[in-house]
């Protein structure tokens, strides 16, 4: 058996600011443009996604995690505004 003494326990809380946010259950297709989207259509999807962002209650957290793990998508908080 491992020995996980060492381990530094739970960490459920650390997490626990995500089960408000407004993105959870959307599918990634709201953030994430499919190969070669351009113009309109793209412009479209990216105001949507924004659009999530600016009503949710956890917008902050969300930002401060994408910033502490430098997440390499802007839309993790609305950073990209």
């Amino acid at each position: 058996m491992s020995k996980t003494s060492h381990l530094p326990g739970r960490a459920e809380h650390q997490w626990a600011w995500q089960r408000a946010a407004a993105c959870r259950g959307l599918g990634t297709e709201v953030f994430f443009h499919p190969e070669g989207e351009r113009g309109r259509s793209r412009v479209k999807r990216e105001e949507a996604a924004k659009a999530v962002c600016d009503r949710c209650p956890v917008r902050a957290q969300c930002l401060q995690h994408a910033v502490s793990v430098a997440e390499p998508r802007t839309e993790s908080g609305a950073a990209a505004r």
